[in-house]
């Protein structure tokens, strides 16, 4: 080959290996863009108010406010609930309990899910696409049991894939809480999660137990 030949070559090569530099994302750029997804899925969660249901609660100086050190944990599994409480025929449908964790109604008693990246008790076997399918046919884990209310999954299905996707990026980053939340109990079963003991909850004013919610 030609001194001249080789030296074309070697300037093609150049030009490729500058180009294509240019053009793939740098490691940085990979960091930036998964540090923006993160935020988004933060903002959205802090947004749709996911920390309402699925914190536990403390009392706080303007009243019951989520436990950070149980965030997104889910229904405390070493709280034991009362017998739930019997609505008259009416307007009333459901009840709730104090912390927001724990909800009966027609569809029997759901407990809201632990979801941080708990690989025994939380969402940490899950992946991107079960998350995504979970919100988008109401289905636990995408393909299991039905997700129970109050969990408005019809609303959030309507949210994009990639919000959706944000989300479950951002929960990933969240501490890990080990907390294994009760199984929902069917309508006509009893509970092994309840006592005929009185709750007192955690920390949480007699007065605010049990609330009744019109749906």
């Amino acid at each position: 080959m030609s001194t001249g030949k080789t030296v074309a070559l070697l300037f093609g090569l150049l030009l490729a290996a500058v180009l294509f530099g240019a053009l793939s994302p740098s490691r940085d750029d990979a960091t930036r863009l998964d540090a923006a997804r993160v935020e988004r899925g933060r903002y959205l969660v802090a947004s749709i108010g996911c920390a309402d249901c699925h914190s536990p609660k403390v009392v706080g100086p303007n009243g019951p406010e989520p436990d950070m050190t149980r965030f997104l944990a889910g229904h405390p599994e070493k709280d034991v609930l009362p017998a739930r409480p019997q609505l008259p025929p009416g307007p009333w449908l459901a009840v709730v309990s104090a912390d927001l964790t724990a909800w009966s109604g027609p569809w029997g008693i759901s407990y809201t899910a632990n979801l941080t990246p708990d690989m025994n008790t939380g969402i940490g076997i899950w992946t991107e696409d079960m998350f995504v399918k979970a919100i988008k046919t109401g289905r636990h884990m995408g393909v299991s049991r039905p997700i129970l209310p109050p969990m408005p999954w019809p609303f959030f299905r309507n949210l994009t894939e990639e919000d959706l996707g944000a989300i479950f990026a951002y929960l990933r980053t969240i501490p890990p809480v080990h907390n294994r939340v009760p199984e929902p109990v069917e309508p006509s079963a009893p509970s092994t999660h309840q006592t005929s003991e009185v709750w007192t909850g955690p920390d949480l004013d007699p007065a605010i137990r049990i609330a009744a919610v019109p749906v």
